[in-house]
């Protein structure tokens, strides 16, 4: 039997049993706690370390790799922004181009239709032109010849109808008659061959049509031979033209 005090405990090399106090015993176990809690804090402290190391070391790599994420991007920006200015620039030099050459064009088209348009009335015109004698004699022989008998209204009527439709068609080819009684006189449209002094009408009127104009559209066929009122002499006017004609 084993009692409180003492134990017998066999040596494990020579079998010899030993006896070991309270005390002792106590003190062995405290040493082999603080071994083990020392050897726990020890490891405990070395993880805290290499885990706040490499904390630390991800954190400064993380930094970096921000930071040149960063300056990648600013520059990617400037250069984005560089040729954004580039292409406004080509933008606006096309959009330049572009409006001077819509603007020659209209120009050209509209240049290409005025000679176009003056062309045909020139050709026109000189066509036309020769026919007009005929159409005066025409008309001349309506206003002079009185037909007598029947057969002579017959042939009156024909020859008329053959200038009715002479007429229509120079009309519908775009030649009007001018129609200058009672206008002022126009160098641009009629020719004066003769000059009148009238109290009738203002000085500078076209009193009579002595030959028919003719124009085509703005241009001028043939100008009206036309009469023109003048201012009527004074008493002192004709004294003046009697005596320079008295010898």
């Amino acid at each position: 039997m084993v009692s409180n005090s003492t134990a017998n405990n066999p040596d494990e090399l020579t079998g010899q049993s030993y006896s070991t106090s309270e005390s002792e015993a106590k003190s062995f176990g405290d040493l082999e706690h603080d071994a083990t809690t020392e050897i726990e804090s020890s490891t405990e402290t070395s993880v805290a370390t290499d885990g706040t190391a490499t904390e630390a070391s991800s954190e400064t790599t993380f930094g970096q790799e921000m930071e040149s994420t960063g300056d990648s991007l600013q520059q990617e920006f400037m250069g984005l922004a560089e040729a954004n200015t580039s292409l406004k620039a080509q933008l606006e030099d096309m959009t330049g181009q572009y409006r001077r050459l819509a603007a020659d064009f209209e120009n050209f088209r509209k240049r290409t239709q005025k000679e176009k348009e003056d062309l045909e009335i020139s050709i026109k015109g000189s066509t036309l032109k020769p026919l007009l004698p005929v159409v005066d004699n025409f008309d001349r022989a309506r206003s002079q010849i009185k037909p007598q008998t029947d057969a002579e209204s017959n042939i009156h009527k024909s020859y008329q109808g053959v200038y009715k439709l002479m007429v229509d068609c120079l009309k519908q080819l775009g030649v009007a008659v001018m129609r200058p009684e009672g206008q002022p006189f126009d160098p641009n449209l009629h020719e004066a061959v003769m000059r009148e002094p009238t109290d009738a009408y203002p000085e500078g009127t076209v009193i009579e049509d002595l030959m028919h104009g003719y124009q085509l559209g703005e241009k001028v066929l043939r100008h009206a031979m036309v009469k023109v009122a003048t201012a009527p002499e004074t008493d002192s006017t004709q004294e003046s033209t009697a005596d320079a004609e008295t010898p």
